[in-house]
């Protein structure tokens, strides 16, 4: 998997540097910092997902709740639901969202992938919080709430 757009041989030296930068932050990373990236990366694809609902853009609203989608289901996968007390509830959380942008792409409606976004930021933004107040010493499971 490429970050940025590196994988693409025709592209400038600038796109491959910020590619290679890209896949570096990504492959470097903590794994509270994964988390928090994956969260941006949902939160972006349900705004754009939003604006093209508004324009009329069934391919590109389709493609990034696709996205959106994809994102929920490897964070309701990878959740250790047993790591803590919030973890049931939270793989709820993402199935809800998950059913709700499935119903979001067929029924062109911006106000579900509204809502889902406003969710999905207020998750990143806790989950961001908590990254940077953990030390080192914390187990990663308890943080990230991932398997493994």
């Amino acid at each position: 998997m490429t970050y940025g757009g590196y994988a693409n041989p025709s592209a400038s030296p600038y796109a491959k540097a910020a590619g290679r930068y890209g896949d570096d932050a990504v492959t470097t990373a903590s794994p509270a910092r994964l988390l928090v990236m994956l969260f941006d990366r949902l939160v972006l694809d349900l705004a754009r997902a939003e604006h093209a609902i508004g324009a009329g853009e069934r391919s590109a609203w389709n493609a990034n709740l696709q996205h959106a989608q994809d994102i929920l289901a490897e964070l309701l996968s990878s959740l250790d639901q047993d790591a803590w007390d919030g973890g049931p509830g939270l793989a709820g959380l993402y199935s809800w969202m998950i059913a709700e942008l499935t119903r979001a792409n067929v029924g062109a409606d911006a106000g579900k992938v509204a809502a889902c976004r406003d969710m999905a930021q207020q998750l990143r933004d806790a989950w961001a919080e908590a990254a940077t107040s953990m030390t080192s010493t914390t187990p990663t499971g308890v943080l990230t709430g991932l398997a493994g």
